[in-house]
């Protein structure tokens, strides 16, 4: 990636946007021949030789509800120290490589940082004025790019703010982020805006241990849980997770949200009249449309899984997406539909690792949704737009959102 290239496109386009439009069908043919299936990794990487070939990894993927949950559950024989040489290498040592005890002991520190009072006081002094100032920009317009004027800025904004960051270093901070989990297909990119991160970050930390405030970081730093505390490792690496699973996963789950809803103008039309059904709203949207279809782990020992046979070390790509469009749990799952019977999705994972920000990413979509209902009136789908839908493999959004409100 060069210094001028767009990150935020050459991400979209590495992880499947505009190559990849539905994957659901082919995940549930998968899921029908057998809810287990072992990837052919050879065939995936042409023109190595037989000993690369040779040394290629055995990686599985599970594709069911009921067995997304079970290898969710089970961290023993499924540990999430998978992530320790691909997104630990730029992250550092974080709570997403991490197994139990060691997962259960640094996720009590790192939830104090997420109260109840803290989210409140975040909805009312970051979330809400960030939100309505990006709506101010487009509001007497009549027409706007949703993705780009509102559901894409806002939650790095939010992020930057809770943590206590210069406003004028927001467009540097927020490709940083970006780049860094680029790393998967750019590995030199990442690691670099790894370190570019850390190097920027660890003055702020210092300065809140020495005097520290109301922001995230200095909860962080002085957090205190059975007489331990987080070291400045720990919280450079917890920082460095942060920034993308806030800001790229929620720009996306909102995007996915505003699109379902636009999409079927009598179930927008029921959310705006009885605010109420906000909530189903947004469980049928991570559902519906989940911003990440996949996670991983590894295989600690030989197990069995739907009569497949994996042996230890191999690793389990865990199809979040697939498990939400399971046809044996979801009715008509590829239907966009807020008034389904509310059932247990897989959106936010599941076990010991379900998505610490989950309430955070919550509160901020029940605000963004709120706010484009009370002040865009006649909001819509522009009739002048061509093909508009959700793209990507890995990462799932639209890639523009443009709407007309009011007379026009």
């Amino acid at each position: 990636m060069s210094d001028d290239s767009d990150p935020f496109d050459y991400f979209d386009r590495a992880t499947g946007a505009d190559t990849v439009r539905n994957p659901y069908p082919e995940f549930a043919e998968q899921r029908r021949r057998c809810p287990v299936q072992k990837v052919d990794l050879r065939a995936m990487a042409k023109g190595i030789s037989e000993e690369q070939a040779q040394a290629l990894p055995n990686v599985y993927q599970v594709l069911s509800h009921d067995l997304v949950s079970q290898v969710l559950r089970d961290g023993q024989t499924f540990s999430s120290s998978f992530y320790s040489n691909t997104m630990g290498a730029v992250m550092g040592h974080s709570i997403l490589e991490m197994d139990a005890p060691e997962h259960g002991r640094y996720r009590g520190l790192i939830q104090k940082a997420f109260s109840k009072k803290a989210l409140e006081r975040w909805e009312d002094e970051l979330v809400r004025p960030i939100v309505n100032g990006f709506i101010d920009r487009f509001v007497e317009r009549g027409r706007a790019d949703l993705v780009r004027e509102l559901t894409f800025p806002f939650p790095v904004h939010v992020i930057a703010g809770m943590l206590g960051l210069p406003h004028a270093d927001l467009p540097q901070f927020h490709r940083w982020t970006v780049e860094l989990i680029s790393v998967g297909f750019d590995w030199e990119t990442g690691v670099r805006a790894s370190q570019h991160l850390a190097k920027y970050l660890q003055p702020f930390l210092d300065q809140r241990r020495a005097d520290p405030t109301d922001d995230l970081i200095s909860v962080l730093a002085h957090a205190e849980l059975d007489g331990q505390r987080l070291t400045d490792e720990e919280i450079l690496a917890f920082l460095r997770l942060l920034l993308p699973a806030g800001a790229e996963t929620t720009y996306r789950s909102t995007s996915n949200l505003l699109f379902g809803l636009l999409s079927n103008t009598d179930q927008l039309e029921a959310v705006r009249n009885d605010r109420s059904l906000i909530p189903q709203a947004m469980e049928e949207g991570l559902r519906w449309e989940p911003p990440l279809t996949g996670i991983a782990r590894v295989c600690t020992r030989d197990v069995e899984l739907a009569g497949v046979q994996i042996p230890a070390g191999s690793t389990i790509g865990v199809n979040l997406g697939a498990a939400n469009h399971d046809d044996t749990r979801y009715e008509d799952p590829e239907r966009f539909d807020i008034f389904r019977p509310a059932r247990q999705h897989m959106a936010f994972a599941f076990g010991p690792h379900r998505c610490l920000g989950m309430h955070l990413a919550t509160m901020e979509t029940e605000v963004v949704l709120g706010s484009v209902l009370d002040r865009l009136p006649g909001l819509r789908l522009d009739p002048a737009a061509v093909d508009i839908h959700i793209t990507g493999q890995a990462f799932r959004s639209p890639r523009k959102l443009p709407v007309r409100f009011g007379a026009q």
